[in-house]
């Protein structure tokens, strides 16, 4: 099994509902892929020397999953709340080195 993050964007094109993250993160414990996630608040970007890249504020949440490829952590989008609402879902293999 492979680790994924499921990175959440502000750009949804209805409105989520709680009850829907509450039914589809159940969906993910049940099938035992769901490895964590956290709603994104405010924060600063930070450097050692120089100007920082500016701060992405478009990030509002992520989940942790497990899935054996790409293609299953895709599948694992059907009833995500951002993704259903029109928003995009950022997915990104956690590379352990």
């Amino acid at each position: 099994m492979k680790d994924f993050i499921l990175l959440m964007h502000a750009d949804t094109t209805s409105p989520e509902r709680d009850a829907d993250w509450e039914a589809y993160i159940g969906r993910l414990i049940e099938t035992g892929s769901f490895q964590g996630g956290s709603s994104i608040g405010q924060g600063q970007a930070f450097r050692k020397q120089g100007d920082a890249a500016p701060l992405t504020r478009q990030l509002t949440g992520f989940i942790k999953i497990q899935a054996e490829n790409l293609e299953v952590a895709r599948a694992a989008l059907a009833g995500n709340p951002t993704f259903e609402s029109g928003g995009t879902v950022e997915i990104r293999e956690l590379v352990v080195s």
